[in-house]
């Protein structure tokens, strides 16, 4: 059993610093931003997010305890946002902390989430995942999330062959 304790400002601070950077490697790991740029655009990313910090409009920042005076297994942070005219909850951020992982921490999380999605009338839950973080993926399909979008991604070079089949198969472009 866990629980969503709201997060503190040093709390705060901590998670800032410390996600900045986790989620600008899970940028370059991606292929979508270079190692110089990622950490500059992780923290603009961040600070517009949260312009206002804990206090930013709909937005939620919690660390997961077993107990309220017990130690954080991880920090869980969701925004109310609309989807096809719908508020939802929309995660952000859900993290465990590494000793703390494959324990069903991240699962019970997500379902405080669904309580709170309940709880507030929202018509769902949304989030990102990075395609590498298959872990992640996994937890999500388990829990009954369903792809909304794709965006795939194939590197080519002039070595690369090109696949004229793909054309006839669409049709052809006049």
């Amino acid at each position: 059993m866990i629980i969503l304790v709201p997060m503190t400002e040093p709390e705060y601070s901590e998670y800032v610093a410390e996600s900045s950077s986790g989620y600008a490697a899970e940028k370059v790991a991606s292929g979508e931003w270079t190692e110089e740029e990622s950490l500059g655009l992780a923290q603009e990313e961040l600070n517009t997010l949260l312009p206002q910090g804990l206090s930013t409009k709909d937005n939620y920042l919690f660390t997961i305890r077993k107990a309220p005076d017990m130690p954080v297994l991880g920090i869980l942070w969701y925004a109310v946002r609309k989807r096809a005219g719908k508020p939802v909850a929309y995660i952000y951020d859900i993290i465990i902390n590494p000793e703390h992982q494959r324990k069903g921490y991240a699962t019970a999380a997500m379902r405080k989430v669904e309580a709170e999605v309940l709880r507030r009338g929202l018509s769902g839950i949304s989030l990102h995942v990075f395609g590498h973080n298959h872990a992640a993926r996994s937890l999500y399909d388990k829990m009954g999330f369903t792809p909304s979008n794709i965006v795939m991604f194939k590197p080519v070079d002039n070595t690369s062959p090109l696949m004229p089949s793909a054309n006839k198969a669409r049709g052809k472009f006049k």
